[in-house]
C-alpha cells in the first residue's frame, strides 16, 4: 500500500487556519511564484474551527491593509462594549474587567468565516490549498524534515484497501511549517524526534464548548462581550465563561475549562449546559434557537511552555506553536503574527536548517505579549482567589518579576475516585440545555464506519484496570462527544466501546488521559465535524 509517487512543492503548509493561511499570503506577498502547498484534513476551509471568537486585528492590519475597505472581508462586528462577572448558582455580580479582556478595537467573528476569506486571498496570490487532504505522517531523512504523507483512503478495519481506495500522497519541500492548532498529530511526532521540549516545559490546555444561538431581538446587544467566573465550577477549578454578540441576533457562548483539573467526575460538557440555567443567561436564551456546537482543545501553557519553534526541515506556527494568550482569551492574532514572521524569515534566508525563526518570534510583539503574562495562568494552580490576586500583581506589576511560574501537568493532576463524590449535574430539558448526541448531531460529524478506528490504544487493560476501576473511567466525562461509553460484555464485565464515529477532534483524550494511553491520529481525510454553515 506504499504510494512511491512524489510532489514537490517549495513550501508545504500543514493546516489552512490563521495561521496557515497568513503564512500563505505573505510567502506569495513577499515571493511572487513560490509553489506553496496547503493542506487541510477538513473537506471545507473552515469545517474543523469552531466559530465565534474575538479578533484583535493587529495582524489583519498588517496583513491585508486595505481589510477594511473588502466587502468580501467577514470582520465587521466591533466589540462596543465588555462585562465580567463573578458568578454564584442565582446572582451575578459586576466585576471590573481585567485589563488583558478589554476589547476596545475588536472584532466578533465566526471563525470558519474569517479562514474562508484567507484562504481566497491565498489562492488568488497562488497558493494551492488542498482540503480533504489529512497529513498522516512526517517524512524525516537524515535528520531533517522533508515533507509529509497524506492519509490512506478506503481502506477497513484491517487496514486493507477497498474498493474505493486511494494511497496517500508522498508530498515533499525544502520547508514545512506546521500549523495544525492545539496539540496536532505530526506536531507530537515532529516535538519528540527533534526534542523540542528540551527547554520548555509542557504545554497546558484547555477544553473549550462553544454554542452559537439565535436570540430574539429584545435581548440581542449587536457588539457586547461578556465573561464569568464563579458557578458553575468549584473554586479549585480553572475556567469560565465567554458570551459575543454577533451581528443577525446570533450569540457564541460557551465555557472553557483548564484540563489541570483534579475531580474525575467534572464533566465540561454538563457544566456549559448546567452554566445556561443561571438566571443571566436564561434571560438571554429563552425562546432562542441553538444552531450549533462544537468544542475544541486550546492551549494555555505561554511563554513558559514555547518549545523550540523551527527544527531542520520544519516551523511551528499558530496554536502547533501554543501562542494562545490565557489571561486576553485570543490567539488568532498571535498565530496570524507567526505565520508572517515565519514566512519572512524563509524568504530571507531559504535554508531548511536556519533558527532564526524561533528568535526572532520570541523578540517580536509575540513573544513580548506572552512573556508579560506568563505568570498569570499557573497562578491559579493554588485555586480561584489565590489566582485572582496573583493576577492583580502580575498584571500590576507588567510581569517584569524576577520568576516565572510552573504549570500543572494536566494528565497527572486527576486524582482518585475515592477522593470525591459524583456530581449531580442537572438533566438536560430539551430547551436550554441538551443531551450531548443531540449536540454532536448539530456539528454535521461524519466517518466511515470501514475505517481503522483513529483513537488508538497503547493498552487495551489500561481502560478497564486503572480508567475504571481507579478514577470511573472519567474519559466518558471529558469527551464532548460521547465518543468513549463503558458497557458490559456477555459475562457483565465492563469495556471500553470507542464510538469514533462521534468524534469532533477536539483532541481532549489525548491530552488528559492518565496512563496518556488514547493515541489519537487523523482519520480518512474530509472526515470529522462541520462547522462551515457558522
Amino acid at each position: 500500500m506504499d504510494n512511491q509517487e512524489v510532489l514537490t512543492f517549495d513550501v508545504i503548509i500543514v493546516g489552512a487556519g490563521p495561521a496557515g493561511l497568513t503564512a500563505a499570503i505573505k510567502l506569495l506577498q513577499l515571493q511572487p511564484g513560490l509553489s506553496v502547498c496547503v493542506l487541510e484534513k477538513s473537506a471545507q476551509i473552515g469545517g474543523h474551527l469552531v466559530s465565534g471568537a474575538v479578533l484583535e486585528p493587529s495582524a489583519l492590519h498588517a496583513l491585508l491593509p486595505s481589510w477594511q475597505e473588502d466587502k468580501a472581508c467577514p470582520v465587521s462586528v466591533a466589540v462596543n462594549k465588555d462585562q465580567f462577572y463573578y458568578f454564584s448558582k442565582k446572582h451575578a455580580w459586576r466585576m471590573p474587567t481585567p485589563p488583558q479582556m478589554k476589547n476596545h478595537g475588536n472584532y466578533i467573528i465566526s471563525l470558519s468565516k474569517f479562514s474562508r476569506y484567507l484562504a481566497a486571498k491565498a489562492e488568488a496570490l497562488g497558493a494551492q490549498i488542498f482540503p480533504g487532504f489529512a497529513a498522516a505522517q512526517p517524512i524525516i531523512e537524515k535528520g531533517r524534515l522533508c515533507g509529509v504523507v497524506t492519509g490512506e483512503m478506503g481502506v477497513d478495519h484491517a487496514g486493507q484497501p477497498g474498493p474505493n481506495y486511494q494511497p496517500g500522497m508522498h508530498l515533499k519541500a525544502p520547508i514545512t511549517f506546521l500549523a495544525e492548532g492545539a496539540h496536532g498529530s505530526l506536531t507530537k511526532v515532529v516535538t519528540k524526534t527533534f526534542d523540542l521540549r528540551q527547554n520548555a516545559q509542557l504545554q497546558t490546555y484547555a477544553i473549550g464548548i462553544k454554542e452559537v444561538w439565535e436570540v430574539s431581538d429584545q435581548v440581542h446587544q449587536e457588539g457586547l462581550v461578556w465573561h464569568s467566573i464563579g458557578w458553575p465550577l468549584p473554586s479549585d477549578t480553572y475556567g469560565g465563561s465567554f458570551v459575543y454578540h454577533d451581528a443577525n441576533q446570533r450569540v457564541s457562548l460557551g465555557y472553557v475549562v483548564g484540563l489541570d483539573y483534579q475531580n474525575p467526575y467534572l464533566n465540561p460538557y454538563a457544566t456549559l449546559q448546567q452554566f445556561k440555567h443561571h438566571p443571566k443567561c436564561l434571560g438571554l436564551l429563552k425562546g432562542g434557537k441553538r444552531i450549533a456546537y462544537g468544542a475544541r482543545a486550546l492551549t494555555e501553557g505561554g511563554w513558559q511552555s514555547l518549545p523550540k519553534l523551527a527544527f531542520p526541515g520544519g516551523r511551528l506556527i499558530g496554536c502547533s506553536a501554543g501562542l494562545v494568550n490565557t489571561p486576553k482569551i485570543k490567539g488568532i492574532h498571535n498565530s496570524m503574527w507567526s505565520g508572517m514572521i515565519a514566512a519572512e524569515q524563509w524568504v530571507s534566508h531559504q535554508k531548511p536548517e536556519d533558527t532564526g525563526y524561533d528568535d526572532a518570534l520570541r523578540e517580536s510583539c509575540v513573544g513580548k505579549e506572552l512573556y508579560k503574562v506568563r505568570n498569570i495562568r499557573p497562578g491559579f494552580t493554588k485555586g480561584l482567589w489565590p489566582g485572582l490576586t496573583n493576577a492583580g500583581f502580575e498584571t500590576f506589576t507588567m510581569g517584569k518579576v524576577p520568576w516565572t511560574l510552573s504549570h500543572h501537568i494536566d494528565h497527572l493532576q486527576v486524582k482518585s475516585k475515592s477522593a470525591f463524590t459524583p456530581i449531580d449535574y442537572p438533566k438536560p430539558d430539551g430547551e436550554i440545555s441538551f443531551d450531548i448526541l443531540t449536540s454532536v448531531r448539530l456539528t454535521g460529524t461524519n466517518h466511515a464506519e470501514d475505517q481503522p478506528c483513529h483513537l488508538q490504544l497503547a493498552d487495551t487493560k489500561i481502560p478497564i484496570e486503572v480508567n475504571y476501576n481507579q478514577y470511573d473511567s472519567p474519559e466518558t466525562r471529558y469527551c464532548p462527544a460521547k465518543v468513549y461509553e463503558i458497557v458490559k460484555n456477555d459475562a457483565g464485565k465492563p469495556k471500553l466501546q470507542i464510538n469514533a464515529q462521534n468524534c469532533i477532534h477536539c483532541k481532549t483524550c489525548d491530552i488528559k488521559d492518565f496512563k496518556q494511553n488514547i493515541n489519537w491520529v487523523p482519520p480518512q481525510g474530509g472526515e470529522g465535524p462541520n462547522y462551515s454553515e457558522t
